[in-house]
């Protein structure tokens, strides 16, 4: 075997799946998948697969999910730059794709990074609601941070802290969670042989206290009525069921409810949760548990949802002068100004104070005021659909100009670049096969470059 694995956990998963033993312990020996999601707030699946340079293969139980195949230079192409999609292993898809999430609901991402389930739960809010995605690991939460941003998504609020000091500023304010726990990793040993090391040293019993706490202040998270969905990457009952059963016992309130059935998944030790195993799927392993907290939340924690009586609409003469000439268009009842930063706020946050709180991110950074002038971020950039802005240099994926354009450099501006008159001077959106990658400024025929120096390309792509 290419990953020597712990005896003490091969005797675990012989009591655990008996006959299929055999199997599971062949697929160990093999590579894995590679997988690729859609980000849907920017593009549609079936308008991806047309225009992918890719190779996909449909992952059958993710609508917006394909396999890639283990070459493909994903991470080096434009489209990701653009936030077109996520790369993200197969089975860990599952637990973001599950979770019933409608548009306007509040949803919390309680162990969010590096980002992928939450860059998956705000596309599917769609602009609407509130995503909260929370790590108490502060670099990791950066990390987060970046990828929901680069995917265009606003509506966010990002933090770094314990369950239990969330909990105490979100009583019962979610309408969805997704606890996709920190866990002894059984499924990824052969994804990631380091996990093997981490199991020796610490194993499922630490990580099985850790998890009871976070389910413990998740449950004090949710509205009555609202759902929590539970996964794990491992295969220890201790940490799926058992956890899943201490949560029963510790809030009867709630109750397990059926998720998709889909050939290939396996059932788990209590009705209604679904295993995961690489011998039966093309996929790592992984646990779900899907609960709903029984009780009606109408009513509950509208306050919010409302402009705040009496106040003065917020006005602010410099973003009028940048947004009015570009037909940019955000709520004015949103926008908040912090020291220079403006931000475009979400409902539910315009009256709820996160005063307090190791934050990140709240809402959608719009960009710096200062000196009378106003310059623009890149979440704004990316947030931003073409056709919200007038002024765009639109770039073929296979124009030189392109990668010249995201790893810093000034650009040239041709005929037809614009689709408008080419003499036109100041801020301009750019962006690749019509999708916006970031800012620059037009001064004489040239593209001075605005793209966000971190996410340039000799830093983060060579």
């Amino acid at each position: 075997m290419a990953v020597k694995l712990p005896e003490a956990f091969l005797e675990n998963m012989k009591d655990l799946l008996g006959d299929e033993y055999g199997a599971f312990l062949e697929s160990e020996c093999s590579l894995g998948f590679r997988g690729l999601r859609v980000n849907t707030s920017k593009v549609e699946t079936e308008k991806f697969e047309e225009v992918s340079p890719f190779p996909l293969e449909r992952i059958p139980w993710i609508p917006n999910g394909f396999y890639l195949e283990a070459d493909a230079p994903a991470s080096r192409h434009p489209y990701y730059a653009a936030g077109l999609y996520y790369l993200q292993e197969p089975s860990a898809m599952t637990p973001a794709a599950f979770l019933p999430i409608q548009e306007g609901d509040r949803v919390l991402d309680l162990c969010a990074a590096p980002g992928g389930k939450a860059t998956e739960l705000a596309a599917r809010l769609r602009g609407t609601g509130l995503l909260a995605a929370n790590d108490i690991s502060s670099s990791r939460a950066k990390g987060l941070l970046k990828n929901l941003e680069q995917h265009g998504q606003g509506n966010i609020l990002v933090t770094s802290e314990s369950p239990e000091r969330l909990a105490s500023y979100f009583p019962e304010f979610f309408d969805k969670i997704l606890v996709d726990a920190p866990c002894s990793g059984e499924g990824m040993f052969r994804k990631d042989p380091s996990m093997v090391k981490d199991w020796l040293e610490h194993g499922p019993d630490r990580y099985a206290s850790v998890q009871r706490e976070i389910v413990e202040q998740a449950s004090r998270m949710l509205k009555p009525g609202g759902m929590l969905l539970y996964s794990t990457c491992t295969f220890s009952p201790k940490e799926n069921e058992e956890t899943v059963a201490h949560l029963l016992e510790y809030d009867t309130s709630f109750r397990l409810c059926p998720l998709p059935e889909y050939s290939g998944f396996a059932p788990g030790r209590l009705k209604h949760c679904i295993r995961i195993y690489p011998h039966r799927m093309k996929g790592e392993g992984h646990f779900l548990a899907l609960l709903q907290k029984c009780g009606d939340a109408s009513g509950q924690n509208t306050g919010g949802e409302k402009a705040a009586a009496g106040k003065t609409a917020f006005t602010c003469p410099e973003w009028e002068r940048f947004a009015g000439p570009l037909g940019i268009r955000i709520p004015v009842e949103s926008l908040r100004l912090y020291g220079k930063k403006l931000y475009s706020l979400p409902k539910p946050l315009w009256n709820h104070s996160v005063k307090g709180l190791r934050i990140l991110r709240t809402g959608l950074y719009l960009g710096d005021v200062e000196k009378k002038r106003f310059t623009p971020g890149q979440p704004l950039a990316m947030a931003l659909k073409k056709e919200q802005c007038n002024v765009c240099a639109d770039f073929s994926s296979s124009d030189p100009r392109v990668v010249r354009y995201l790893k810093g450099e000034t650009l040239t501006i041709e005929s037809g670049d614009l689709g408008t008159d080419s003499s036109v001077s100041g801020w301009c959106l750019v962006c690749v096969d019509g999708f916006p990658l970031g800012w620059g400024k037009l001064i004489d025929g040239q593209l001075r470059n605005k793209y966000y120096p971190g996410w340039r390309w000799q830093h983060a792509a060579g």
